[in-house]
């Protein structure tokens, strides 16, 4: 008997707990098993999908992680953990996940993953041996991926994060802020990202033939790749990465993967970042192009990412008057403002560790 387990996330009103304490019962040893749930703990406070549980079991501790999912996306998550990732000798790179159960009326399925512990990559301070092994992974990852046979499984299950990404989230986010009615207080701040959002429009042509000439083949990404989702674990061969958190697992060019990884990282680190990634992709044919170049690449996926941000807030202004979407469109409005280029000039390089 596991005292406790009956009890798990009570107090969070979650869907589907009894199949959860279920599954759970049969990763932790099933009915002989004997011990309690010590603690739990709230890993994304405002969602409320993803709890660490801390259990003793036959005299020793386990962690494990659940989180709840839509059904598309613990299915697209299944299939990297299951067979893409597999497919390309990179299931060991993955998240670990060790069950899933379906709520009875199929509205969400909650998944059980080993829990890495404190490995997550820190990049504050930064250590450069720890995002080497990252950054090795990541190059690994895109090459082994490039123009596979299993891409268009993986579009269907996920989406397109190419040129297609950008010109439908400016799109949407102009067709949303068009129907706002601000007040002249708000009035601002909705004119400033429709005129962000109109220079966007113009510059398509010019970012879908730079995306075509530099941005190489199509391949799987991660589509989310914030350090919070790299965890590099010491081993006795040294580090291993694994990548965890694949809900937005998609189609495009690299460059979308390596933008978002690269802005979570302080600006004097990026060059050389960018450089072993550089010399890793060369070795099996790849080139990237220079910092330049690049920069617009990473732009573009930004400015894509940034216009998806405007049209969630935009929508709950038109249908539900949410008090609270003015002040996010605001954030967004600042976001534009403050971004700058991904790598700096290229005179300013480091040198790549070794």
């Amino acid at each position: 008997m596991i005292e406790g387990l009956n009890q798990v996330l009570e107090g969070y009103a979650q869907p589907g707990l009894p199949e959860l304490r279920g599954l759970l019962q049969e990763l932790l040893g099933g009915s002989e098993a004997e011990g309690c749930l010590i603690e739990e703990q709230t890993l994304q406070p405002r969602a409320l999908r993803v709890f660490r549980l801390r259990f003793l079991i036959n005299g020793k501790f386990r962690q494990l992680i659940v989180k709840r999912l839509k059904p598309e996306i613990a299915r697209r998550s299944e299939l990297v953990e299951e067979r893409w990732l597999p497919a390309v000798g990179m299931r060991d790179n993955g998240p670990a996940l060790l069950g899933s159960v379906a709520e009875p009326s199929h509205n969400c399925v909650w998944h059980v993953y080993n829990d890495f512990g404190a490995y997550e990559l820190d990049v504050s301070p930064i250590d450069r041996e720890k995002v080497s092994a990252a950054i090795k992974v990541i190059a690994q990852l895109h090459l082994q991926f490039a123009r596979h046979p299993l891409l268009g499984e993986v579009r269907l299950h996920g989406c397109d994060l190419g040129v297609h990404f950008y010109d439908a989230n400016v799109r949407d986010a102009t067709y949303a802020l068009e129907a706002c009615q601000p007040s002249s207080q708000q009035a601002p701040i909705r004119n400033s990202l429709l005129q962000r959002l109109s220079k966007l429009r113009q510059e398509l042509p010019e970012r879908a033939e730079a995306l075509e000439t530099w941005g190489g083949p199509e391949t799987l990404l991660h589509g989310d790749l914030w350090h919070i989702n790299i965890f590099v674990i010491p081993t006795e061969n040294g580090f291993h990465t694994r990548l965890i958190d694949w809900d937005h697992a998609s189609v495009g060019p690299a460059s979308y993967d390596l933008s978002t990884f690269l802005l979570r990282l302080p600006l004097q680190e990026r060059s050389w970042v960018s450089e072993m990634y550089h010399a890793e992709t060369t070795r099996s044919g790849w080139c990237l192009p220079q910092a330049q170049a690049l920069n617009l690449l990473f732009e573009t996926a930004e400015y894509a990412r940034l216009a998806n941000r405007i049209i969630w807030p935009a929508i709950a202004l038109v249908q539900d008057r949410a008090p609270w979407a003015w002040e996010a469109l605001a954030e967004v409005d600042q976001w534009f403002e403050n971004l700058g280029p991904v790598l700096p000039c290229e005179n300013e390089m480091q040198d790549v560790p070794s």
